[in-house]
């Protein structure tokens, strides 16, 4: 089965508020078996907008991932996220 993914691409607006976020959304992703592969860390990008800041964060399927994305408790950290970033949430399916 394939894995699935959520990718955060995220511009922060506001640096003091944002670290809340991190801290609410963390046990969220683990506990629905999420796995951060990249969390922040160095980057280029060579084409398209510059965010700053990049996150991809693995699941055993999408079905997880979606679930994880949906569960309310990260909708209400999302809320923290939205106030303090500009951000782009894309939930993909790996390959095999």
């Amino acid at each position: 089965m394939p894995k699935g993914y959520i990718i955060g691409h995220v511009r922060v607006t506001d640096p003091d508020g944002y670290p809340e976020y991190v801290r609410l959304d963390t046990p969220i992703m683990e506990r629905h078996g999420g796995r951060f592969i990249v969390r922040g860390g160095r980057s280029e990008t060579p084409e398209g907008a510059e965010m700053g800041r990049h996150v991809v964060i693995e699941f055993d399927s999408f079905d997880a991932a979606k679930a994880a994305y949906d569960d309310p408790d990260y909708q209400e950290a999302a809320r923290i996220r939205r106030a303090c970033a500009e951000s782009t949430m894309i939930l993909v399916e790996g390959t095999d």
